[in-house]
């Protein structure tokens, strides 16, 4: 995921900010509780394409 790309992106939902998961290849909204998916290296930024983060992966 390009880092200039990624500075510009926000969650749709908060207009907050998104971290990168490389691992899970995701975009992390922890205010939205929401986790975005990357397709061949394209953010998909829709909410109903989005997984609910848990409170265990929110670290709370």
């Amino acid at each position: 995921m390009d880092t200039k790309l990624l500075e510009l992106l926000v969650c749709p939902v908060t207009k907050g900010h998104l971290e990168y998961d490389r691992e899970k290849q995701e975009l992390v909204s922890r205010s939205a509780r929401l986790a975005y998916p990357v397709r061949d290296g394209i953010p998909v930024l829709l909410e109903n394409e989005a997984r609910t983060l848990s409170d265990e992966e929110l670290g709370l």
